[in-house]
């Protein structure tokens, strides 16, 4: 996935912060929540992948409105098969690109049946082989069933990065590279969801909630809010 800069942000984009004040924003965000948790609901690492490529240009409570349901019956690859598309796209039909998207899962989960004997494999190469899994759902997967320090960078990520000298990069693979090279490892496994949740719901992309963030007086962000 490449996330294009736009002017504003590359105008607007913060210096690399040192360590000291890297070590201070994330004692911060571990002491406002210590384990952070992903938002789409899953039973299984097959449940998770399917869940994180459903997530593409939709939100976490569509999909897990979708997927509940769905993922009582075909919670395995093999059930999702005897499903068929038809079946996943009556489930999915309310998410955006549900077409494609069910397509999809029927064939990363005919592939994992084939030549995975119905087993998720666990290195970001043969999850990004699967139809719809690129390199963010194969980080999200890796972090959050095999606890791999892997960051799986969205826009919201891509936006608090370069806003507050976090992760600064003009890409989404310059902005992983920026947090592996640049948080300390102790942060790492819990790193990308923090950044996450800050996105979401604090350094929001139009107004972000400058009066209300707990790393206000760290962030290098230029139009900080009243």
């Amino acid at each position: 996935m490449r996330i294009p800069v736009r002017s504003g942000i590359n105008r607007g984009m913060a210096k690399q912060l040192d360590y000291h004040t890297m070590r201070e924003i994330f004692t911060r965000f571990r002491e406002s929540e210590p384990e952070p948790k992903g938002e789409l609901e899953h039973v299984n690492a097959y449940t998770l992948v399917v869940a994180v490529a459903l997530s593409a240009q939709a939100t976490d409570a569509g999909v897990n409105k979708a997927t509940r349901k769905l993922f009582q019956i075909a919670d395995t690859p093999q059930k999702m098969l005897d499903l068929g598309e038809e079946g996943v796209i009556e489930h999915i039909k309310t998410i955006g690109l549900y077409r494609n998207k069910a397509k999809n899962v029927i064939k990363l989960s005919k592939i994992l049946v084939e030549e995975y004997n119905g087993t998720v494999p666990c290195s970001r190469a043969a999850l990004e082989s699967l139809p719809g899994v690129g390199r963010k759902t194969a980080n999200v997967v890796l972090n959050m069933w095999w606890h791999y320090p892997a960051q799986a960078v969205d826009t919201h990520i891509f936006r608090v990065g370069n806003r507050t000298g976090i992760c600064p990069g003009k890409d989404v693979v310059a902005v992983e590279r920026a947090i592996e090279d640049n948080i300390p490892v102790d942060f790492q496994q819990h790193a990308h969801h923090w950044l996450i949740l800050h996105g979401r719901y604090t350094c929001v992309a139009r107004k972000p909630k400058c009066n209300a963030c707990l790393i206000r007086d760290l962030c290098d962000f230029e139009d900080k809010t009243p």
